[in-house]
């Protein structure tokens, strides 16, 4: 087992899995499955979970399974501190009351996506942020700039951070360039990687956490290579995240809710289909996914 450092003072760092959400074959919820899967994570060295993102289907739960999810993970998890659900929501007083259920659970922190209903100006995101916050549980932001269309720039992330509305923020702009520039403008606001194939690069530059998606499938390999690579243990991490490379890049794909699905059922865990509108994979996807999969079992991966 991988020993982790994680404690509650800031109990968004470390490896927070953005969890699949298992599926019967009638598309209806296993939270029995759900549950186990969240437990076999933490005991094979992920920190905590990250229920209800975008790789949970969220955006297909009904608010009744949505909370139910979130509830399920906590008392999953042990400890609700090591729960990060995402409470994105197209309305500010939604996003806001979702984190006040996240707080009333006992949830350590919350990851919020900004407004992207429409492509939100910089005073619409710091007014969108700063409620959410009033539900006082720690916000992580989101930055997706390729699905929002709207860019948490390092200058704007430092204003979150100054108006008191974030602790840190998941960076998936896949710019690695952007972590010095963050850490200049904004030392005190934890930068957590939030894309699986520049987890590397992210770590080397300064971050104390990934909100990871493959350790949904191999947590234990996943977890050695984040520990290595955040101690800057190049000569453990380097060969690891080569073997993996190519697997890691489904986590940026369109397809990557179907592709971890997939590893995930490979592997002996429970994906299950998605939900609509996503559609199975196409045949010459799966077999890609499959090939990276099985040569990540081959090569020892777990």
């Amino acid at each position: 087992m991988t020993a982790t450092t994680w404690n509650n003072t800031r109990p968004w760092r470390g490896i927070m899995v953005a969890t699949a959400l298992p599926l019967r074959d009638d598309l209806s919820v296993d939270y029995d499955a759900y549950a186990e899967h969240v437990r076999w994570l933490i005991e094979h060295g992920c920190d905590g979970v990250v229920p209800n993102g975008s790789l949970g289907e969220y955006q297909t739960l009904t608010d009744e399974e949505r909370a139910r999810v979130m509830r399920t993970a906590v008392d999953a998890a042990g400890d609700g501190a090591r729960v990060m659900p995402g409470v994105a929501a197209y309305g500010s007083a939604e996003a806001r009351r979702w984190a006040e259920l996240a707080g009333e659970a006992g949830c350590g922190s919350v990851l919020l996506l900004p407004p992207n209903a429409f492509r939100a100006d910089e005073q619409a995101v710091r007014a969108h942020y700063a409620e959410a916050a009033k539900a006082g549980v720690p916000v992580v932001a989101y930055n997706n700039p390729i699905d929002t269309k709207v860019d948490l720039t390092p200058g704007l992330l430092a204003r979150l951070h100054q108006d008191g509305s974030i602790v840190a923020v998941k960076e998936f702009s896949g710019d690695v360039r952007r972590a010095y520039q963050l850490a200049e403008l904004a030392p005190e606001l934890d930068l957590l990687i939030g894309a699986d194939d520049v987890l590397l690069e992210l770590a080397v530059a300064g971050a104390v956490g990934w909100i990871a998606g493959y350790p949904n499938a191999f947590p234990t390999t996943c977890a050695e290579l984040y520990n290595a690579a955040v101690a800057g243990d190049l000569d453990t991490a380097l060969p690891l995240y080569k073997s993996l490379h190519s697997l890691l890049r489904w986590d940026s794909k369109t397809e990557f809710v179907q592709c971890i699905k997939l590893s995930m059922d490979i592997v002996g865990r429970r994906g299950g289909p998605p939900r609509p509108p996503r559609f199975p994979l196409t045949v010459e996807i799966e077999a890609e996914v499959r090939a990276d999969t099985e040569k990540a079992v081959a090569d020892g991966h777990r």
